[in-house]
């Protein structure tokens, strides 16, 4: 096992580590950290659940979620033994001050072997339910009176709706300093996303056509081709608005639209993102008809396999009127994006699983070429690939080799695989490594989550009173409701098609002439 004596002495305590978060994400993240040299050299992962379990079974158990999940793959039996003497358990249940008394002998008790102070990281990969009233207990218990070396992390959702989030917001505080609470969006970690920022403002060519003088308008796609699997409980009290759109797709649209930051501060870039929820447009409670659309999906076929509908899946209700799918149209208020459509959207069991940003540029002010020179024209536009696929298609005009003017859309390619030539990170690595160093940049701020609340709270409101009529109203399979369409195409848009990055291998190749078909004809060197 790596580490690294320069980082600060560690104990992370996952409440709910005996769960799926931990087992999936959590632990190979760290796992995956301590190979890269990114753990201290005292630390420690206390799990805290309620089952009765020993170490060495707990131990065994996680090691499972690691050889599946880490992105290095199978891990070898010395490599982990020697990590996982950091693991220690802590049955309690989590109302009862007894176990965070324990929790605080326990971390002492580290703390005189390493003799230094460590800082404490409580993770809370438990329901929301549970959030206040841990942090409350906490509080009780002394485990958060020092501010500069105490860390409180929380999952998503934050908040059911704006009230909800607001108290939670509030509970918070009662303990935890704003600074000390990191709220995480697992899409911020995402290298691809993370480059949204890098793209923009290191590089002089793009920005300053990033307005609305050379850009259209844009679209925000996070598509799965997943139902809800094992999730239907939950997602059925949830739906697409809350469960993707006010977090993911919000955060998107934040690094896509904000203004340059000053510095690379974590607030200044907070504050960036703050303020572009609050120029978004209000969608009024009357209008929301004209501005969002939402869907549901029924039976269907995916990979040639015959998948059900919603209300066939577990834990959903039959009658179901639980949104699976959202198209947003949102207008950004200010100088540089003034009646720009921002279109989003989010579904389950849609054609495959993309999550892209594409800008769309505005065509040229005069068009010289004569028609039959351009009868193969598509805009212009830039393509953010998050995934599956992770890089950056920009799509542009060329002039087809041949003695005529023929344009033909072209394409520059980045892929980070190939560029790169290595896996990026787990996005919980990234985060997990953030809070270790005390930076929330990528870490969402309680007035960021409220803003996003407030914006969505007619939407909710208005579907509250107003049940849909015709769902489920697209089958699996394919790219959602006719309405979502239609909203795109009043105004002469449409969504885009997925934008595939894999490069086919082939030798380099001479052009030579001109194919019958206007194909080229290639000659490998």
């Amino acid at each position: 096992m790596n580490i690294n004596d320069k980082l600060e002495s560690t104990v992370f305590a996952i409440f709910g580590g005996t769960g799926d978060l931990a087992w999936r994400k959590l632990m190979p993240a760290l796992f995956d950290l301590s190979r890269d040299r990114s753990l201290p050299v005292n630390f420690a992962i206390i799990v805290l659940g309620r089952s009765k379990i020993t170490d060495d079974k707990l131990r065994y158990h996680l090691h499972e979620g690691v050889n599946q999940f880490s992105r290095r793959g199978m891990v070898q039996g010395e490599e982990w033994n020697q990590f996982a003497r950091h693991i220690h358990y802590l049955q309690g249940d989590y109302q009862e001050l007894q176990t965070y008394s324990t929790l605080a002998d326990q971390c002492t008790k580290l703390e005189m072997e390493w003799g230094v102070k460590a800082q404490r990281i409580y993770y809370l990969a438990t329901p929301p339910s549970m959030f206040g009233e841990i942090s409350d207990c906490l509080g009780k218990a002394g485990l958060a009176d020092d501010r500069e070396q105490t860390r409180i992390v929380i999952e998503k959702p934050i908040g059911y709706d704006l009230s909800s989030a607001i108290a939670l917001n509030s509970k918070l505080a009662e303990t935890f300093d704003e600074s000390q609470v990191f709220r995480i969006d697992h899409y911020l970690g995402k290298e691809t996303v993370q480059n949204i920022l890098a793209f923009r403002f290191a590089n002089p060519l793009f920005e300053p056509i990033w307005n609305r003088r050379y850009v259209e308008y844009v679209t925000i796609t996070v598509a799965e081709e997943v139902g809800v699997k094992n999730r239907g409980g939950y997602y059925d009290g949830a739906g697409a608005l809350r469960d993707m759109v006010q977090n993911h797709l919000m955060q998107l649209l934040c690094l896509v639209a904000m203004e340059p930051m000053v510095s690379f501060d974590a607030d200044e870039i907070r504050n960036k993102k703050v303020d572009v929820l609050h120029a978004v447009r209000p969608i009024h409670y009357d209008a929301v008809h004209q501005s969002v659309v939402r869907g549901q999906y029924g039976k269907g076929w995916i990979g040639g396999k015959e998948v059900c509908g919603y209300h066939g899946e577990n834990g959903v209700a039959p009658d179901s009127q639980t949104e699976t799918f959202v198209a947003l149209k949102l207008f950004v208020d200010n100088w540089r994006w003034q009646d720009v459509p921002f279109y989003l959207r989010t579904g389950k069991r849609l054609t495959r699983q993309v999550s892209e940003v594409v800008i769309h540029f505005r065509a040229v002010p005069h068009q010289s070429f004569p028609p039959e020179a351009s009868l193969d024209w598509k805009s212009s536009r830039l393509v953010m690939s998050i995934q599956p696929d992770e890089g950056i298609v920009l799509r542009f005009q060329a002039k087809h080799p041949g003695s005529k003017i023929h344009l033909r859309t072209v394409e520059m390619k980045f892929n980070y695989q190939e560029t790169f030539a290595c896996r990026s990170p787990d996005a919980y690595e990234a985060l997990l490594w953030d809070v270790m160093k005390n930076d929330a940049t990528l870490f969402m701020r309680a007035d960021q989550i409220e803003a996003a609340w407030r914006l969505l709270m007619p939407v909710l409101e208005m579907w509250e009173v107003a049940s849909p009529s015709d769902f489920p109203n697209y089958a699996a399979g394919t790219w959602g409701p006719e309405g979502a369409q239609g909203l795109l195409a009043q105004n002469g848009h449409s969504w885009p098609l997925p934008t595939e990055l894999v490069h086919p291998a082939e030798p380099a190749c001479e052009v030579h002439d001109l194919g019958e078909d206007g194909g080229v004809l290639k000659e490998g060197k």
